[in-house]
């Protein structure tokens, strides 16, 4: 299966100012939509905003169903594609380079916020009155790419930032958890992120629960409360959600998969896919090659 194609910003160039800008607005047209109908990677953040109409976009291996008033943000490096747009289609499409967002407003003053935000901003609906302040945003964001300047390059920006703590703040009042300051929800947003960061080599509630300096009985009943699953189940999914990935999108074989991820043998890989998925590796990535593939 041949590798993933892989979108970057600085090869998206429609004018010469592109050269020296970290984002880009567009309308959403069929044009405009033409590099997304297959399933590929981003090295940026991709905002679609429908203000009229319908498409469907496929995040990883969920289906979200877009229409008017839904917003959907792509992370960088999430795999996607779009499919089904309507004929009556009408919206905008925006990308910027991570370092444009302000990556220091997740990881300090919202970190309690970014529990599971790549997913939940996946998929987003506004008030009719927050939208309308979204798309005032969008078009201002979209008259700055169209004749930039340093100080208007700067607007930009900011109008991005807005944007997107608008769409956390909508996300932060839905969801059931995260709008209750519970005194071991940062726990559980350290737990995240050391996992992020460590699932190819560690796999054990021991060492999360050591690191966290708390009891792994204390972080499962926290992991419990904050995604409905066991801290051992957290670990396992994350797992699965790589080898999903690099099943489906890379070159590498299933011996290669099984080192990367720190299995100690083709057949350990294969024993836990098993385990949790009862399928082997091989029908998983002809499933998975079926459903994103076609």
């Amino acid at each position: 299966m041949g590798g993933l194609m892989k979108l970057e910003i600085k090869k998206n160039i429609q004018k010469e100012e592109d050269k020296n800008l970290s984002f880009r607005a567009f309308d959403l047209t069929t044009e405009n939509l033409r590099n997304y109908l297959k399933p590929h990677k981003k090295d940026h953040f991709f905002i679609i905003v429908i203000e009229n109409g319908s498409l469907q976009i496929q995040i990883e291996d969920k289906i979200h169903s877009l229409k008017s008033g839904k917003i959907s943000v792509v992370f960088p490096e999430q795999v996607h594609f779009v499919s089904e747009p309507s004929d009556d289609l009408k919206g905008k499409i925006i990308l910027f380079e991570e370092i444009l967002f302000c990556s220091d407003i997740l990881k300090n003053e919202l970190s309690t916020y970014n529990v599971n935000l790549s997913t939940q901003l996946n998929c987003t609906i506004l008030s009719p009155e927050d939208f309308e302040q979204s798309l005032h945003a969008i078009e201002i964001i979209k008259g700055i790419y169209q004749k930039p300047s340093l100080i208007k390059k700067e607007q930009a920006r900011f109008h991005i930032k807005i944007f997107l703590l608008g769409l956390i703040e909508s996300i932060h009042g839905l969801h059931p958890i995260l709008h209750k300051e519970t005194a071991d929800k940062p726990i559980y947003v350290r737990f995240k992120k050391l996992l992020n960061e460590h699932y190819k080599e560690q796999r054990t509630v021991q060492y999360y629960a050591e690191e966290l300096a708390i009891t792994p009985k204390k972080l499962n009943s926290i992991t419990k409360k904050h995604c409905g699953e066991t801290a051992i189940q957290a670990i396992h999914n994350r797992i699965l959600i790589e080898i999903k990935r690099q099943l489906l999108f890379s070159d590498l074989s299933h011996k290669e998969i099984a080192f990367d991820l720190g299995f100690n043998s083709p057949s350990a890989l294969n024993k836990f896919v098993k385990a949790k998925l009862k399928e082997t590796p091989t029908e998983l990535q002809q499933e998975l090659a079926q459903m994103y593939i076609g």
